[in-house]
């Protein structure tokens, strides 16, 4: 398999010499600096290309090509958006790069609440509180009808879990979910975010899905034609929140996505974190299920907590990921591509928790050089093990 690593550009506190130094040989990275639902200018693509190539590594991934809000729910200009993203692929092939990852989460991207949970051996890592987002949404962002999803008990102790918050603490409770993680396209203010929400009042899950079915339609053709694999990665966590739909949170979703746009191009990011914080989804079982069209792997582990709900970040080979039957699935249908033909596989660690240096170092949430560096030599480990039982 390809070992890749996710990289935020020139402005990245790790370079990549850095990233040279890990064992990498892939770059996953995207145009962060281009507006959202901008067209990707084919010069700045291969300048952009040129730069990692001359580091002795290679653009393996683009991650992500953000789709615009209006695209999701196909509204105002909605075509023009479309347009733009299917020219961006155009100009991606020509310089090319063959793999897209992308997603469909309305408004929010990824989603935590805390970026730097303390963790028993002195690191930090992330981690998703049910009891903090309640305290959220329904005290500090005071979302229309949010009392609703919540019960009494939960309302209560999302209460008493705010009163417990000095001002520092709430202010960093708003910033971190809505502030923009990394990857994300959109920042907002307290204000901004109510409204983004209310956009959604009458988006469902079914419509949402036929909106994501209508912009498919649309590009996977184009990807086919050029030659792109398309790979959406899943909701994170996989679940509703803020009222607002999601429809890549399950293997069943998974099947339709596949379904609405029949195509080799329209394929999967499979991440193990992202699908791993729902007990109900077997990992190994879905991964045999999808494997032919699994076309990027993000490759982390999550711990689910009393409430299953709330969720931490995890050592690599730790949680609730049976990372080795992963990676075994993975193999076997990576001797299966190179036997039958198909296309390479990259996986990259992700979400590495914040250890040693790292803790002093001015890095992304989540995305710290040592702790990366530490999951992708142990992900690296159990693939040579896996290869050497399985020959």
């Amino acid at each position: 398999m390809e070992h890749t690593w996710r990289w935020f550009g020139p402005s990245d506190p790790i370079s990549l010499a850095d990233v040279r130094q890990t064992g990498a040989t892939g770059i996953v990275t995207a145009l962060h600096e281009i507006a959202n639902g901008e067209t990707w200018p084919e010069a700045a693509i291969a300048e952009r290309k040129a730069l990692i190539e001359a580091a002795g590594l290679a653009w393996s991934v683009v991650e992500s090509v953000p789709v615009h809000e209006n695209i999701k729910q196909r509204r105002g200009d909605c075509e023009c958006y479309i347009a733009r993203y299917q020219q961006t692929l155009r100009n991606l092939a020509a310089c090319g790069i063959d793999v897209v990852c992308y997603n469909f989460m309305p408004v929010l991207d990824w989603t935590r609440t805390d970026l730097a949970w303390p963790l028993p051996g002195g690191g930090t890592a992330l981690r998703f509180e049910q009891t903090a987002f309640a305290a959220f949404d329904l005290y500090l962002l005071k979302r229309p009808g949010a009392e609703r999803d919540y019960s009494d008990a939960e309302r209560a102790d999302a209460r008493h879990h705010l009163d417990g918050l000095d001002d520092t603490a709430r202010r960093r409770l708003v910033d971190t979910l809505i502030a923009g993680l990394p990857g994300a396209e959109e920042h907002y203010t307290l204000a901004r975010f109510r409204q983004a929400i209310a956009d959604y009042a009458t988006i469902d899950a079914v419509r949402l899905r036929d909106n994501l079915g209508h912009f498919l339609r649309a590009i996977v053709p184009v990807a086919e034609e050029v030659g792109i694999r398309l790979a959406i990665h899943p909701d994170d966590p996989p679940r509703s929140l803020f009222g607002l739909p999601r429809v890549v949170s399950t293997p069943d979703d998974a099947q339709w996505l596949l379904d609405a746009a029949p195509s080799p191009a329209n394929g999967l990011t499979f991440c193990t974190g992202s699908y791993g914080v729902s007990a109900a989804i077997d990992l190994v079982a879905m991964g045999e299920r999808f494997a032919s069209r699994i076309y990027f792997a993000h490759l982390r582990a999550t711990r689910r907590e009393s409430d299953p709900r709330t969720f931490h970040e995890a050592a690599h080979l730790g949680g609730d990921v049976d990372m080795v039957g992963v990676i075994k699935t993975l193999i076997d249908e990576e001797r299966r591509r190179e036997r039958d033909g198909g296309p390479r596989l990259p996986l990259r660690p992700d979400h590495g928790h914040h250890l040693l240096d790292d803790l002093h170092r001015d890095t992304r949430p989540g995305y710290p050089l040592i702790g990366r560096l530490k999951g992708l030599a142990e992900l690296r480990g159990v693939e040579t093990a896996v290869r050497r039982l399985t020959r």
